[in-house]
């Protein structure tokens, strides 16, 4: 048994909801610079050296590179050998989400209640997702989500009967209705299988796999460049203004799910589709 102090959690997320908001993962920024390359429309490949020169400016200026921060979704892996001591483990979330934001000079943007709207002023609380796995160590992930891309996203109950074609078109209806409001090109994670609420998370999870990983079933890896074939062939391009390049990718997790059932979900990412992970 390895006993891991709250405060050691609560000082980890705190860096790491600063570090994802200013500093995207390498692999974005090289399929940014591929993508670049392959826009044809003439105004796309402006709009790609502006977003290049946003993500320069906010690593210089040491500010976040986009001004919607974001809600703080945290993905716990905790080992089931782990003793967590000191506290109670969604307060020590919730106090480094809280410290990240308010230290790190991020936008709160998190109300308290849905209707009654008052902002919490300091982006609590998190959604924690949180899965117990082999080993002593703590995986933390922390995955800000702004809203302009999060409210474009889509879940459909599928029955059996429909198909990959027909999931491919779900994918790409749902870029093409979401238009620039997601700040394009997207990044798409898509959810297929486990019931309502667990297609939506396997969603979420995709848009944390780095975009230089493969995925490992061979049928899905082929699904994943034909969805996105078929999204950039909508013709929304960057920013909305129309071009070749409306995705930099797609992302497809899955999950067994019931016999009469196919749920699909696709969590719409914008092109700064951030993540950081730390391991305890």
């Amino acid at each position: 048994m390895r006993n891991i102090h709250v405060s050691m959690i609560s000082d980890t997320v705190r860096e790491l909801c600063i570090n994802a908001n200013k500093v995207l993962p390498s692999d974005l920024t090289d399929r940014i610079e591929s993508c670049a390359q392959c826009e044809t429309s003439a105004l796309g490949r402006s709009i790609f050296g502006d977003m290049k020169a946003n993500i320069e400016a906010a690593k210089e200026l040491d500010i976040p590179v986009c001004q919607d921060t974001g809600m703080a979704v945290v993905f716990l892996e905790i080992g089931q050998d782990v003793h967590i001591e000191g506290g109670l483990l969604e307060d020590a979330v919730n106090d480094g989400v809280h410290r990240g934001y308010t230290e790190g000079l991020l936008r709160c943007s998190v109300v308290g209640d849905p209707l009654r709207r008052v902002n919490t002023g300091d982006n609590t609380p998190a959604v924690i997702h949180t899965r117990l796995v082999a080993g002593d160590r703590i995986k933390i992930t922390v995955a800000p989500k702004g809203f302009g891309s999060e409210n474009m996203s889509r879940l459909k109950m599928f029955t059996p009967a429909f198909g990959r074609e027909d999931i491919i078109a779900f994918i790409a209806e749902t870029a093409k209705i979401a238009g620039g409001n997601p700040c394009p090109p997207m990044v798409l994670g898509v959810g297929i299988g486990s019931d309502f609420e667990g297609c939506a998370l396997l969603a979420k999870k995709a848009l944390c796999r780095p975009l230089d990983t493969p995925q490992p079933d061979e049928f899905y890896r082929a699904m994943e460049a034909d969805a996105l074939a078929a999204v950039n062939a909508t013709g929304v391009g960057p920013q909305g203004f129309g071009g070749s390049v409306t995705a930099l990718a797609v992302n497809i997790e899955t999950a067994p799910t019931h016999i009469a059932g196919l749920p699909v979900a696709v969590n719409v990412g914008c092109h700064v589709t951030r993540h950081a992970s730390a391991e305890l």
